[in-house]
Parts: C-alpha cells; structure tokens; sequence
C-alpha cells in the first residue's frame, strides 16, 4: 500500500512502522479516538455474547469448519466452480494480485464500464484495484458510507471493519463540504442524520447510473455456488441488484461447505466485530437473475484470487487462513488501540495483519509487524476462529532473526538474554541486582518514568519496579509453590 494524503497533508502511513506509531501516539485527536473505541467495542462484545450461553460451543463448530474446508480446499473450491457454473455465472481464477486487477479491468471493458460501484471488499484493497481501475479510466465509487469517506480523502483504510474509525464529526463533514459541490451554506454537516442524508443524496445517483456492480465476499458457499456478502447499510444489495454485471472478489480461503456452515460462521461474525446478534443485511447471492426474477444482474463473475494463501497454506501459517475478517483482535489489542491502523502500512492491521501481511509481502518489507505485539494472548481469546495469534506471531519472529532480517539490537538483546538464560545461576544472580537497581532507580515511587535501553516503553508509559520490600522473584516463587 502506498502511503497515501488528504489536501496535501502529510501522508498518513510512511512505512516506517517506528516513525508512524510515535507520530500517532503524539496525535491528540487520534488519541482521543482511540480511547473511547478501546472501551466501547470490548464491552460491546462482551455484552453480546453474554447473551448466548452457547458461544464458546459456536467458536468450536466455527474452528472445526474452517479448519475441515482447509484441509479440504482443492475439493470444496471445485464444487463451488460447478455450482456457480450451473447457475449462470462464470469463475476466474487468479494466482496474484497483477492477475485478478488485469481480469477485473477485462471484465469492465467487455461491458464499456465507466463507472464502477463497489461495496466494501478488503480483497479489492489487498490488491490495489481503485487506483488501477482509475489509471484505465474507469471510476470506482465506493459505497460503504466509511470507505466513501477515506475514499474522498485519498486515505486508506485504518480499521478492516470501521475503515474510518480514525475521523471525528468535524473532519468527515469538512471533507464533505471540500467535495460536495452542491452544499447549501450553513448545512450542519456535523450532525449524525445530517451527515448520513448528505450521502445518500449524493450516492443514490452512482447507484442508479454505475455500468458494473462489485462487491467482496465474506464466505464462499461450496454447496450451493452461494457468495455471502453482510452490512448494515444495504449499499451492497443495491450495488449487486442495479447494474447489469455483477462482479464478486474473494479470496479463496473464505471457502464453506454448506449453507448450515455459513450460519454458523454467521452467529460468530457480527458479535465478534460489531457487538451486534447478527448484521443489518446478511445477503446470499447465487448467480446472475434469472428469467422469472424481476431484477438483479444479466451476468455475474467471480473473481478467486490466490495471492500468496497456497504458500502460507504450506508454510506453517494454516490456521491464520481461518480469519473470517472480524477485526475483534484489533478492538482488544494494546498496540493498535495505541498507534491505530495506518502505522501498519496494510490493509491488514493489528495482530491479523501482523501476521497475513509478511505472507503476502514478505518479511524484508514487512518485519517490523510481527514485533508489533506485547504478545499478551488478549487476541487469541477473543478470535472466533481460535487462531493462535501470538504464535504464529513468534513463528514470523524466528523465521525473521533466522533470515538475519532483525535489527541488531535485537539480535544483541536476544543473544545476551540466551547466554544467561542457559546458566541458571548466571541468570540468578543477574535478575537480582537487576531487582535492586530497578528498586533503587524508582526511589521509593513504584514505578520509573525512565529507564536506560527503555525509552520506547518509558516514552508512553511508566515501568513498574519491583517490591521495594524485597519481592521475591518469579523463580523463588515458582520454587515455593511446587513446594506446597
């Protein structure tokens, strides 16, 4: 993803993971984001799934599937071929990203589109599909009220399910009076209702005249040659339903089996990602209309993209292919609820894409993601799918320090810590004058503001210190409570 601005502003990722998490940290207004999104969306889960006793049995069933349409993905992603086949539509088939944007652009001229509506679809970010279509002139118009906003600021998205959860009132409505020609003076932009009409207005026109209709796909129902597309705001049902083409983008691990699978991975989603018992509009879409329906689309296309998922599929990294894009890792994580999404420099943010985001791009480019995490485990307890996120986050650490890819300083840390570590009474005697000098250095306050070697832990936050009575330490403890 290229770094991208708003009028001429400073570009809101530079790809220098460091620079851009410190940049965020110091920005008031992000902060103030943040914190209210870090206590509202937990609590909004939590409170849902409260009340259904059943949850954890859910997460099961939802594991247990995906894990089965992995490990069965040549056979399931076959049988949806035919079925989409046997319905009408037509099945392409893409190895990268260069692949499926070159199909896609085919797919619109055939038509002589000009302009393209599109419902929210992370797979047409992964692989970069605006800009391309633009640069071949055509117009893609994003319809998700949140990625039409980011869309009119030249941004990307800082949130795979709230793509502007980085704005307040005031700069969504100054973004729309600086593209919004139409405006009345004085029309109070700021308002929610106000700010929700406005766009409508101007969307409902892009509805009506767009010559291809695109949208992603939150599952792929081999059964039934079926695409499951939710939101809450029905812009994907008017995108798919108004124009006379249809074109799906997916990649190819969003595979079920069944309709009844897709129910199930549907209890987990929106009360994993919105705190909601289900979303708004939960769409399945078979093929293009057909002679009795009274609308829909002529011809429908799916687009199945590949793009580096055989490769994690065989390289240790299966059980991230689970992710069903719910974003309730992110919502719990002390490092994005921190920095935000842009720092990450993906599409992917948080510890989902800390993990996906080296195996589409690789780890020279995208090393300093799988360090972005406390590895606290907070993500894995809340992952519908039960996907063991903090280790696949320390299989991205070893594969990076074996490939000699990690900063010196690390290497030195990791090296010092290891000769310790493997002589015992070595690393004894060094823990407790560490203790002391860390006691002493707070001087009797609890706590340090700063520390040598420390400072990008001390910058934001204060470092506990030891019991000033003399706490013992964790290998003393450990001895007296297998002593009990």
């Amino acid at each position: 993803m290229s770094a991208s601005t708003h009028d001429g502003a400073a570009p809101v990722s530079t790809g220098d993971f460091s620079a851009d998490a410190r940049r965020a940290i110091a920005d008031e207004q992000l902060q103030t984001v943040l914190s209210r999104f870090s206590r509202v969306s937990p609590a909004s889960r939590a409170e849902t799934i409260s009340r259904l006793p059943e949850f954890e049995l859910l997460r099961d069933a939802g594991k247990a599937i995906k894990d089965h349409a992995l490990a069965n993905l040549d056979v399931y992603l076959e049988q949806f071929e035919a079925a989409v086949t046997e319905a009408g539509g037509q099945v392409h088939w893409c190895r990268d990203a260069a692949e499926a944007r070159a199909t896609v652009l085919q797919l619109c001229r055939d038509v002589g589109a000009r302009t393209v509506t599109k419902s929210k679809s992370m797979a047409t970010e992964e692989i970069g599909l605006n800009d391309y279509l633009e640069e071949h002139g055509i117009e893609p118009v994003e319809t998700d009220l949140g990625e039409y906003i980011i869309q009119l600021r030249k941004e990307p998205p800082s949130h795979i399910i709230m793509p502007a959860i980085h704005l307040n009132r005031q700069q969504v409505a100054d973004t729309f009076r600086a593209a919004h020609d139409h405006l009345p003076p004085g029309r109070k932009l700021e308002e929610p209702r106000i700010m929700l009409d406005e766009a409508r207005e101007e969307l409902r026109s892009r509805f009506l005249g767009a010559d291809v209709g695109m949208t992603g796909a939150n599952m792929l129902i081999a059964e039934t040659g079926s695409i499951v597309v939710v939101t809450n705001e029905g812009n994907a049902d008017l995108t798919m339903t108004l124009p006379k083409t249809h074109i799906a983008v997916s990649t190819i691990e969003k595979i079920v089996p069944t309709l009844d699978d897709a129910m199930t991975v549907l209890r987990l989603l929106a009360r994993s990602a919105t705190g909601q018992d289900i979303t708004v509009y939960s769409s399945f879409v078979t093929g293009p209309k057909r002679a009795a329906d009274p609308d829909g689309p002529e011809t429908f296309h799916m687009v199945l993209i590949d793009n580096g998922r055989s490769a994690m599929f065989d390289g240790g990294f299966r059980d991230m292919l689970r992710c069903i894009r719910c974003g309730s890792c992110m919502n719990h994580c002390p490092v994005y609820t921190t920095v935000g999404g842009h720092a990450y420099n993906s599409m992917y943010e948080g510890p989902m894409g800390s993990v996906l985001t080296p195996g589409l791009r690789g780890l020279a480019s995208a090393g300093d993601l799988p360090n972005a995490s406390t590895l606290c485990g907070k993500c894995e307890t809340v992952c519908p799918m039960k996907i063991p996120l903090p280790q696949l986050l320390r299989r991205w650490r070893q594969r990076q320090h074996d490939a000699r890819l990690n900063k010196p300083a690390q290497r030195w840390g990791l090296g010092v810590w290891s000769f310790l570590a493997r002589r015992a009474w070595l690393y004894r005697i060094v823990s407790r004058l560490g203790a002391v000098a860390l006691r002493v250095g707070a001087k009797g306050r609890g706590r340090l503001g700063r520390w040598p070697l420390a400072g990008g832990w001390t910058a934001a936050r204060d470092l506990a210190a030891p019991s000033s009575s003399g706490g013992e330490t964790f290998m003393a403890a450990w001895r007296r409570g297998q002593r009990r």
